[in-house]
Order: structure tokens, then sequence, then C-alpha cells
């Protein structure tokens, strides 16, 4: 054993001991042993009050069992690219963090952890117009290490104001969160999209804007009518209605519909590398990570995001090599079997 090091036997008789009533002072395992984004989940728990861990707890994972991999052999892979190119910026891997409002309930350092392991990582981090960090500051870290900064505002009377300010502060892409409302007397449930406001937004920056909460193939040719920067698929949560599950089938429809007029990601449930790569051969540009990333945060700070933020991108190039794909030009529907829901 590695010195002032727990082993996995011994992080695991840690968990046990958690689990029977016994505290443990910080996380019982090191972060390097951890091999996949629900250890880090487990860590979280162990560090987080019951009502914060609630907030980014897990989800319904049950629309990955419909997906299966077509692999193709004696394929070399030896030129393996997983860079894309997003409103202005090549990532270097369809990765993104996804904005989560204040962050300082996970980790004293909050955002700034945050922003500095997913830089560390190189990927790009969307921050939350509710952050418990100034913009500014943010932006800053950001800038500090080379990597851009975006930002999520809301389609509200406050969103042409926030993507400003954001803006002037150095993020170089505001994302557009429709709000889902809910009416509990009637039981009702709505995402109407105000695109006047959206409008109003896009025209208030000179930045890349993005619609992010989009569910339906109308509303995402009219995002593409209006000349929006690309749209986010996101099902709130299952707010709506629906189980709180990775959209899939809305994105396969929604990108038979708009084709490539747009590039779409997609958020929702993500937690391993085969997720990732189902949603990239339905035909997203990327994929936002949330909750993992707070898991992360929460137990071992920025170490912990870059950790788990590399984690999947070693994955993501191990999925691709076994189906033969060195890029994501080279996925095709021909990688994926769909299985009928019973």
């Amino acid at each position: 054993m590695r010195k002032g090091k727990l082993t996995r036997r011994e992080a695991l008789e840690s968990v046990f001991g958690q689990q029977r009533g016994e505290k443990t002072p910080g996380p019982s395992a090191p972060v390097d042993e951890l091999v996949n984004s629900l250890e880090f989940a487990e860590q979280a728990k162990l560090m987080l009050s019951e009502e914060d861990f609630s907030s980014i707890a897990g989800s319904d994972r049950s629309i990955f069992d419909h997906y299966t991999f077509r692999p193709r052999m004696n394929v070399s892979t030896l030129d393996m690219d997983l860079s894309v190119d997003l409103f202005g910026h090549r990532l270097f891997t369809p990765i993104v963090v996804g904005p989560i409002s204040n962050q300082k309930r996970y980790h004293p350092e909050g955002e700034r952890a945050t922003i500095a392991g997913a830089s560390a990582a190189r990927a790009i981090t969307i921050v939350s117009s509710h952050a418990s960090t100034p913009i500014p500051e943010m932006a800053a870290i950001a800038a500090e290490a080379s990597m851009p900064l975006w930002t999520a505002v809301y389609a509200d009377d406050e969103g042409p104001a926030r993507a400003r300010a954001a803006a002037s502060a150095g993020a170089q892409a505001v994302f557009v969160t429709v709000r889902a409302s809910y009416e509990d007397t009637r039981a009702k449930r709505s995402a109407e999209i105000d695109w006047s406001l959206v409008e109003t937004i896009r025209k208030s920056v000179d930045v890349p804007v993005v619609l992010k909460g989009i569910l339906s193939e109308a509303d995402a040719r009219k995002a593409a009518e209006l000349a929006i920067d690309g749209i986010v698929i996101s099902n709130f949560g299952g707010l709506l209605g629906g189980s709180k599950t990775a959209p899939l089938p809305e994105l396969l429809a929604i990108r038979a519909a708009v084709g490539d007029k747009l590039p779409i990601l997609v958020d929702g449930s993500f937690r391993r590398a085969t997720d990732i790569l189902v949603a990239l051969i339905l035909g997203a540009r990327g994929v936002l990570l949330g909750r993992p990333i707070m898991w992360a945060l929460a137990s071992y700070g920025a170490e912990g995001v870059t950790t788990l933020i590399k984690m999947l991108q070693r994955d993501l190039a191990r999925c691709f090599a076994m189906l033969g794909a060195s890029n994501r030009e080279a996925l095709t529907r021909g990688h994926l079997k769909i299985h009928t829901r019973r």
C-alpha cells in the first residue's frame, strides 16, 4: 500500500462503516483509486448533508438499456481525434460541464474549483447565472487556464441584462435556458418559449447564443429559423412529467428534423463514456455533464473534477477505438442497435 493512502479494500470497509452510522472525516478512498462516476457519488454522499446530496442524487438510467453497440474490427484508430468545433471554439472532447447553481453548497471553493478542475482537463464550463461566485472572477480563472467560459441565463425579464453582464465580463457564449413552469392546482406542466425574450437576448450580445431546454421538433425548427447558434435538448430533470432520464428519443427526432442546420447538444443522466457515445451516434455534437461533476467537486474539489473528466475522456477514446472510429465523423447509425421498449 502506498504511504498515506487507503487500498480499495480499506475504502470499501470505510463505506460500509459509514452505512452502519460511523462517521468519516472525508472521502473514504483516494481519488486516483476510483474507477467510474458512480464511485464519486458514493464519496459525495459521505461529504454532504442528506438535503444537499439529494439535490444531485442519481436519476433514471433505464433508457440506456435500449441501446447496444455494433463494433467494427481491424480498423486502425491510431489517428484518434475526439475534438469538436462548437460556437467558435475547438473542444478537446465533446464533454462540457453543465450549469449548476450555487456550487458552494457542495464545496467551499464552489465554481472556482469546478472551472479550475475542468480547465485542467481541457473541458469548457458553462456557469449558472445563479452562481455563488461573481462572473468576472470565474471568467478570470478560465482565462488564466487559456480556456473560454460559457454562461447560462434564463429566458425571463432579467435574462438580457444578465447576458450582457456576462458577455462584458468575458463569457464567450450564452446559453438561454427555457424556464419550465408548474401549476399545482390544475396539475398542468408547460415549457412555453417566449421567443421575443430569446430574440432580445440574442440581439443584446455579440457572442453565440444557444437555446437550452428544447424537446420538440417544432421548437428546434423555430430556433434554426431565428438563427440561434445551437440548441441543448433537455427535459428539465423530468419536471414536465417524463422520467428523469436522458432525452435520447427526442434527440433522434430533433436531429432528423433539423439536420445540420444547427449544432445539437444534450444533457440528462449521462454517467459513463458509453452513454456519451450513444448520444454522439444519435446526432449530438456534445454532452453536458452536471451531477457527476458535482459529485467529484464535493468529494475532492478541483482535483476530483479533473480526475472524473479525464477518466471519461479516456474511456470515450477506448469506446471509439472498439467501434473502429477515430473521430466523431466516423460514427454511423450502423454502430448502434436500438432495441424496442417493452
